[in-house]
């Protein structure tokens, strides 16, 4: 049977019609699978079997796309983890060999640069290439939708857990003293979207680390010799010295030893720890060590180096572990530690040592069970500091978020660091933040807090 023209013209034309309502409906259903998968699994996805350089680029174009997608952010408005990184390694290489610049660039780079890059080429440090806009911190998480940063800076500060009230008596010096006074927990403080992008960052540090593109004592991966030996460590702010050295250095502070800055993101930390009341604005942090556990690693019983005063913190990230407390925590095999009090660190979490807790109480993490990295932030003790140091103005005057709920005079008395038990019971409960209520913001702690009868008094 013969079709005439015109009609087989009308068949063609429906066909296209129906194909192109296919298209759409396909193209929906593709971005609906886009909107519903992570930014990593539409990366293993597409880097699969790929080059590490592809990798880099597939990476740097499903960061934008995803951000696009999910937030409605332009593409030029989004730097992922690794081009802050680039940045940093800039800002290295010119802190270590100060040299005028070839050129000057205004914008966002387009393309990706990878780390091996760094010492081939000479780029000027652009403060707008990591710069992130949020005023708390980290990460352009939406809260809601036609809220101002200061709204949404109000909601995640809310959202911060607090637990101040540890106590586990022992005899010191043949008195009964509370040896966890001076520990503070607080919870949520980095979401898990700011978790992850903290760890990717960590790692690509660690990455420069082994192809020696850090000074040479901030990066140290030491051989693993026997259980719970050989964690990955990088101190950023100053050298620390765990014990003496070949050169006779005795534990503490190198103050002729030179490591690498702080990294921007780092500082950014910082800033949302003294902003959101986890670290006071007396006491910010001018130095860090990075551990990055494998499965089984540890700490061993310590008690932290007065080169740096107190408070000083620790984060979690990866994998929950336990910290040990107590004035005498035994050793029963490589790795593994026993003590009276036993502190679950949730992730994204930030534990305060100070007072009794710091200095009393020794401290140790038992071999982790999975891959773990914490940060630990300390200032440096003024009389300590190395001899090259100069403060950095971007930690200097970092003001407390005052919520607007909250009474300036109390917010005032707060930052005068007046140690009244009342007033911050009635400033936690004024400031709406959430505390331990029940098992899930807070797990049950260790066996050595319901079994001694002393540690609830």
């Amino acid at each position: 049977m013969f079709m005439s023209s015109g009609s087989r013209a009308k068949r063609n034309k429906n066909k296209n019609w129906v194909m192109a309502g296919d298209f759409c409906r396909r193209s929906q259903d593709f971005m609906a699978m886009l909107r519903n998968l992570s930014r990593e699994e539409i990366l293993d996805v597409l880097s699969e079997g790929l080059c590490p350089h592809c990798e880099d680029v597939i990476e740097a174009r499903v960061y934008n796309l995803h951000q696009k997608f999910l937030h409605g952010e332009s593409s030029d408005d989004v730097i992922s983890p690794k081009r802050r990184l680039n940045s940093y390694a800039h800002t290295l290489n010119s802190l270590r060999s100060p040299q005028v610049a070839e050129s000057t660039y205004s914008g966002r780079p387009k393309v990706l640069v990878t780390p091996s890059s760094i010492n081939n080429k000479r780029s000027v440090f652009n403060h707008s290439n990591y710069e992130i806009p949020l005023s708390d911190g980290l990460s352009r998480s939406v809260v809601g939708n036609g809220l101002s940063e200061a709204q949404k800076e109000l909601s995640r500060f809310g959202q911060v857990g607090r637990r101040k009230d540890f106590i586990y008596y022992e005899k010191v010096n043949g008195k009964e003293t509370n040896i966890l006074k001076g520990l503070e927990l607080h919870t949520r403080v980095f979401n898990p979207d700011e978790q992850r992008e903290i760890v990717e960052f960590i790692y690509a540090l660690q990455r420069m680390g082994q192809k020696r593109q850090l000074r040479a004592r901030t990066y140290s991966e030491p051989r693993k010799w026997m259980k719970g030996k050989g964690r990955v460590t990088m101190q950023f702010g100053c050298c620390y010295n765990y014990a003496v050295d070949k050169d006779g250095n005795p534990p503490g502070i190198i103050r002729d030893e030179e490591v690498d800055p702080l990294p921007p993101l780092f500082k950014k930390m910082i800033r949302r720890m003294v902003r959101w009341h986890v670290l006071p604005p007396t006491c910010v942090p001018n130095s860090c060590i990075v551990n990055i556990y494998d499965e089984g690693d540890c700490i061993p019983p310590h008690v932290d180096h007065h080169d740096f005063v107190r408070p000083f913190c620790t984060v979690s990230f990866l994998a929950e572990c336990n910290i040990l407390f107590g004035t005498s925590l035994k050793i029963i095999n490589p790795g593994e530690f026993s003590g009276p009090f036993s502190l679950p660190l949730p992730l994204g979490s930030v534990l305060i040592l100070n007072g009794n807790g710091a200095d009393v109480a020794k401290h140790c993490v038992p071999s982790v069970p999975a891959k773990r990295i914490s940060i630990t932030f300390r200032k440096m003790d003024d009389r300590k500091l190395p001899f090259a140091y100069t403060p950095d103005p971007e930690l200097s005057a970092i003001e407390p978020f005052v919520p607007p709920s909250l009474d300036k005079s109390r917010i005032r008395h707060h930052k005068d660091g007046i140690n009244d038990n009342h007033d911050k019971s009635e400033y936690h409960a004024e400031s709406g933040n959430k505390g331990f209520s029940n098992e899930d913001e807070f797990p049950p702690l260790g066996k050595g807090n319901s079994s001694n009868r002393r540690s609830q008094r």
